[in-house]
């Protein structure tokens, strides 16, 4: 009976296995949210979590079951669940900020983590994007969570017991709690965070229960209050009880604010109004429905259907809004720069290191009114802060190189997006090409060496030299881009052109790969290509010595043609996957997942090579492209626990397999061109934002047919091995003939390669 019971609180808008299967007009119900859950830090596997929120929403949820701190909040392999935590938290490695937790109770009265945890299985929960569910052995009560964009609903099953508790934890590192009996309300505030440094910060929460409380008390550490039900301590919590009946459901609203307890409230009642927990639920399906149906898959197997939503969903949650509409419904958020409540969007949690490369292309094909948003926030950043960040969470964190808010920035121009203060963002890459930054993470360290002798040196003392180098390099071609189109002087776009071509500084004939150079002009010896670290970033010289994404023929050239650059390609594939972990004093996660994918010296865990595959369209043997995409597609992922193979990094990883199953992938953001691969499923339908439909029809696709053998654009045969954005913006229909050997006659000759700067000139 009590599997029966539990199967009818699955709320009505969970869709059954079936409608699942059959069902591709609601993509939702394909997403498996546990994708990539199996991780550990010593090996990913995703090292994602169930986030249980809507596209971009600014709070998410998930299931606890990590102890409180732990960046891996949620793992599969875990037995028990500590609590449902509202969390902000882009990766285990940035950690979180503002977060709290809501956990049913039932028995004697527990709140400590440890105590209140309860057993629980995998078979009875269910994760969807929209909907959480999960049985509490322990408590033996089933926990339901829908969400909004800055609230959710909770519904609590519960037995038949005189001792049913809800505890609310606020968390360590100093926290607010306050009960109020007659209004059935528990308002509280966390101020833990894990990155920057940040003024005034609080995230502001209330809770309603929809039951009276028969019994109230406050908490610090683990100590209950007894004289008071307002407390702030360095760990402040809530414990509420009432007696319940057999299956008694007790609901819960929830909403937070950055900016105070009265903007909470706001926000409760303006996106849960007067809505049940279905209401709530069938809304935020909607919502998901409406966001996925822009690009509809046909003709896949029910794994790559799965894999894709997957993947897609993963890349709608980051960044996610700071931002906040006030009782006038004018836009308003927490600055973590000044401390103050300013004007205007915001957006936080996402590395540019990583997203540059294909999550924000993506942003600016298939949803470019976000990215303006994303793009009026960074002008907030720049204003608030005085720098873009690079990594936002929410503030500037001071990990990884680079300064590829250039990319993000230029890209978004280039490809269309207006409606802002461009010029401003222009002044913030100007400015951060420039100088350093308060760390090491904002600005461009090294910027003095870099201007002056065009590298970042390996013997000054300045970590992961090279990879600085090669990412300014792009970097600065991205700056010459936009100051083109905004028709800056030419004196000032040349500086930018001409620091784009200090890749070079760093190649070495003797070995055909990117090496550290010293100060004097000498390159760093000894020289291991397997090397991780050190003068590269997560990753070795075979990882990034393919980093010019601006000017491939210009790297061909330099390998001695492209002959000599195929076969270096080729040899990433077939060499060991040795490594030199002497840099980390061991062996890193990412180097493990290299070590055991079986495709060689290819890390396609981590985000330095992910483009490598498409490069053989500049050397005429595009078919390469079509086997490595496939091959890579088929083996590093699926919807499951394991399913991907290294971190996702905030939509970046998915991004590779949405782009790459849709046939293309931005190699060069900051130019027009997608580079061709081969589509994964017979018909993908991309409806754009101005209302017209990118049409790709590859009927003959199988496991087996994975070449091209011709290509059509709007009826006319198509040679080139890249696609124009601006020409896929005013629609089109492409019809693709596959087959299961290689064409080695289609795209193969000079006129159809990619663009490289050194070819333009």
């Amino acid at each position: 009976m009590k599997a029966l019971f539990s199967a009818i609180l699955v709320s009505l808008c969970v869709s059954t296995y079936a409608q699942q299967t059959k069902t591709i007009g609601s993509p939702v119900d394909y997403i498996n949210p546990l994708m990539g859950t199996d991780s550990k830090p010593d090996l990913s596997n995703g090292n994602t979590y169930p986030a249980i929120a809507l596209p971009w929403g600014m709070n998410t949820w998930t299931p606890q079951t990590g102890k409180m701190g732990d960046g891996w909040q949620y793992t599969y392999a875990a037995d028990k669940i500590r609590g449902f935590k509202q969390t902000h938290q882009p990766s285990p490695w940035m950690n979180d900020y503002g977060q709290f937790v809501i956990m049913p109770v039932t028995g004697r009265l527990r709140f400590d983590q440890d105590d209140r945890a309860s057993w629980f299985s995998h078979k009875s929960e269910t994760a969807k994007p929209y909907y959480y569910s999960v049985y509490l052995a322990d408590a033996d009560v089933t926990t339901e969570i829908t969400p909004t964009e800055r609230a959710a609903q909770f519904r609590f099953t519960f037995p038949k017991s005189d001792s049913s508790f809800v505890v609310v934890d606020a968390f360590n590192k100093a926290s607010y709690i306050k009960i109020l009996p007659k209004e059935q309300k528990i308002i509280g505030y966390s101020t833990r965070y894990a990155r920057g440094k940040m003024t005034n910060f609080k995230n502001y929460f209330v809770i309603y229960l929809d039951k009276p409380f028969t019994l109230a008390k406050a908490w610090h550490d683990k100590t209950l209050a007894h004289d008071s039900l307002e407390i702030t301590s360095a760990h402040s919590g809530a414990v509420i009880g009432f007696k319940t009946t057999k299956g008694e459901k007790v609901h819960l609203k929830v909403a937070s604010s950055f900016v105070s307890f009265e903007q909470a409230e706001l926000n409760l009642k303006r996106e849960l109004a007067n809505d049940n927990f279905d209401a709530t639920c069938q809304k935020a399906k909607a919502v998901w429905n409406k966001t996925l149906s822009r690009i509809n898959v046909e003709g896949g197997s029910i794994d790559q259907t799965r894999t894709f939503y997957s993947c897609m969903y993963r890349m709608l949650f980051f960044p996610n809004k700071l931002y906040e509409l006030d009782a006038q419904n004018k836009i308003i958020h927490y600055s973590p720069y000044n401390g103050k409540i300013m004007p205007g969007y915001l957006f936080g949690g996402t590395g540019f290191w990583d997203t540059f490369r294909a999550l924000y292309p993506f942003l600016n094909l298939v949803y470019p009114s976000i990215n303006k948003e994303m793009q009026e926030g960074l002008i907030n950043d720049y204003k608030e802060g005085g720098w873009l960040p690079e990594w936002s969470s929410p503030g500037y964190a001071d990990i990884m190189v680079g300064n590829n808010s250039a990319s993000v920035v230029a890209e978004a121009y280039l490809k269309g997006l207006r409606g802002y203060d461009i010029n401003t963002l222009y002044d913030a890459l100007v400015h951060g090409a420039n100088n350093e930054g308060p760390i090491s993470a904002v600005g461009r360290y090294g910027v003095k060496y870099y201007n002056e002798l065009g590298y970042v040196p390996y013997d000054v003392k300045i970590n992961e030299n090279a990879a600085r180098t090669l990412e300014y390099a792009y970097d600065d071609f991205a700056i010459y881009q936009l100051g083109k189109a905004l028709g800056k002087p030419q004196s000032e776009t040349d500086i930018y052109k001409k620091r784009s071509q200090n890749y070079r500084n760093l190649f070495d004939p003797s070995t055909g790969l990117m090496r550290g150079k010293n100060k004097d002009g000498s390159f760093q010896t000894p020289f291991n290509p397997f090397k991780w670290g050190d003068a590269f970033t997560e990753g070795n010289s075979w990882h990034y010595s393919w980093g010019v994404f601006h000017d491939i023929q210009g790297l061909i050239n330099l390998m001695g043609g492209k002959q000599k650059f195929v076969s270096k390609l080729d040899s990433v594939f077939t060499m060991p996957p040795v490594f030199d972990d002497s840099y980390y004093g061991g062996v890193i996660h990412e180097i493990r997942e290299m070590q055991i994918a079986n495709m060689g010296q290819y890390a396609h865990g981590n985000q330095p090579i992910q483009h490598m595959i498409y490069l053989y369209n500049y050397a005429g043997e595009p078919w390469k492209t079509q086997y490595w995409a496939r091959e890579t597609m088929n083996r590093m992922y699926k919807a499951t626990p394991d399913g991907y193979c290294g971190d996702e990094d905030n939509g970046q990883t998915s991004a590779w397999y949405v782009f790459s199953a849709m046939g293309f992938y931005p190699v060069c953001p900051a130019s027009d061109q997608y580079v061709l691969g081969a589509p994964l499923f017979k018909k993908l339908t991309l409806t754009l934002e101005n209302g017209k439909q990118v049409v790709i029809n590859a009927p003959a696709n199988s496991a087996q047919n994975r070449y091209v053998q011709t290509f059509n654009v709007n009826g006319k045969t198509y040679s080139p091995n890249w696609l124009s954005h601006q020409a896929l913006m005013k629609g089109a229909v492409i019809n693709v003939g596959m087959g299961a050997m290689p064409n080695k006659t289609r795209g193969t000759q000079d006129k159809d390669f990619p663009f490289s700067l050194s070819e333009k000139n």
